[in-house]
């Protein structure tokens, strides 16, 4: 008899109610009561799929992760499928990292809220946050080196750097504020 691998219904209706309650209102402040309450389970259901409240906001973040990273390679396969080179690559991260902050993160990064709510560097929150962000810059720094730009790390850095300060401003002062200036500064880091 084959298992299957699918998550649960309760866990991903817990996982869907969580992280929306996460990042409208912050982790914190979202207790466990209101999550279990919200997402329609017992608290024994919860504790069945997640050890503790921690263990559930990894599960977010992970989620917030596997979103972007399937983003990513979404656009990569149409890129490819329609023979766009690396400079075309460049402009549809910037432009997706534009969309993503005007459409889906207009209460800034899930990770630097996060961060800001773990501030123990070693917890499995920020270790999660560590792994997020080492990814996003290695696929920067891979996407730079691939148009032939020199320096792509220190060019990575500064596009993370102006990506966090695009989702916090966005937040702050609206996305269609800040996106004609964060598209126009990361078209000149990348070299576009």
């Amino acid at each position: 008899m084959a298992t299957s691998t699918r998550p649960s219904d309760a866990r991903e209706r817990l996982l869907r109610t969580a992280s929306d309650l996460f990042y409208r209102e912050g982790i914190h402040s979202v207790g466990v009561d209101r999550i279990v309450a919200e997402g329609a389970v017992t608290r024994a259901t919860f504790y069945r799929h997640f050890p503790g409240k921690e263990d559930l906001v990894v599960a977010y973040l992970e989620a917030e992760d596997a979103a972007l990273r399937s983003a990513f390679a979404a656009a990569a396969e149409h890129l490819g499928a329609i023979d766009a080179g690396p400079e075309e690559m460049l402009e549809a991260i910037i432009q997706g990292i534009a969309d993503d902050v005007s459409r889906n993160h207009t209460r800034g990064c899930p990770f630097i809220n996060a961060s800001a709510e773990y501030p123990d560097a070693s917890s499995a929150v920020r270790q999660t946050v560590a792994e997020h962000r080492a990814w996003f810059r290695g696929t920067l720094e891979g996407a730079l080196a691939a148009a032939g730009r020199d320096d792509a790390a220190e060019r990575a850095g500064a596009l993370v750097l102006l990506r966090d300060a695009a989702l916090v401003g966005g937040y702050l002062d609206g996305p269609d504020t800040i996106r004609e200036t964060f598209v126009r500064t990361a078209r000149q880091v990348a070299g576009l």
